[in-house]
């Protein structure tokens, strides 16, 4: 019995994209899950509400797939969207989906060594874990007054200015106009 090597590659990429994806979400402690069309709809009516300015310059920290930054370039397509991906997997895929978007540019990096101090808003959809950290960034990257939106996941020590509840057991998505006053 002969070993054919040609069915074994497609078999060790998956095995080394999927090793991939775990490596970086146990670096993070974040997956790479995509928004749902409701929770995209959340943020966007938030954002939409906060009065962005004409040509505003919005990031995604933790861009994942891309599924929010393609909805976000439709929803203002005169902003900028600037997403910004660690792991990857993810951030391959996104940069394949962002190729006919002229308004979209995805980074491979950690968004915690990024300057983003020129964000009219931030969007985010990570974890419990790093949110005090990206609290922490914020309150030294951005001006005051610039919206943020983060989705399931709340800064728990901030004050929120306005919010949407998701049905059933997926969380809602909070607007804070940082440096969202500590309560």
């Amino acid at each position: 019995m002969t070993l054919d090597l040609s069915s074994l590659i497609p078999g060790i990429a998956v095995l080394s994209l999927c090793l991939s994806i775990l490596l970086f979400h146990g670096l993070t402690g974040v997956p790479p899950v995509p928004s749902s069309s409701s929770e995209i709809a959340d943020v966007i009516e938030l954002l939409r509400n906060a009065n962005l300015p004409m040509g505003a310059i919005i990031y995604e920290l933790g861009s994942g797939w891309g599924s929010m930054a393609i909805a976000l370039a439709h929803a203002f397509p005169d902003a900028e969207i600037r997403g910004i991906e660690i792991s990857p997997v993810p951030y391959l895929f996104s940069k394949l989906r962002m190729r006919r978007f002229e308004n979209v540019t995805i980074r491979w990096g950690n968004f915690f060594d990024q300057d983003i101090s020129d964000a009219d808003a931030v969007t985010c959809y990570l974890m419990i874990k790093p949110m005090q950290k990206i609290g922490s960034f914020l309150d030294k990257m951005l001006k005051d007054g610039t919206p943020v939106v983060s989705l399931t996941f709340w800064f728990r020590d901030r004050q929120v200015e306005a919010s949407r509840e998701g049905p059933g057991l997926r969380g809602g998505a909070a607007l804070y106009s940082w440096p969202a006053r500590k309560v």
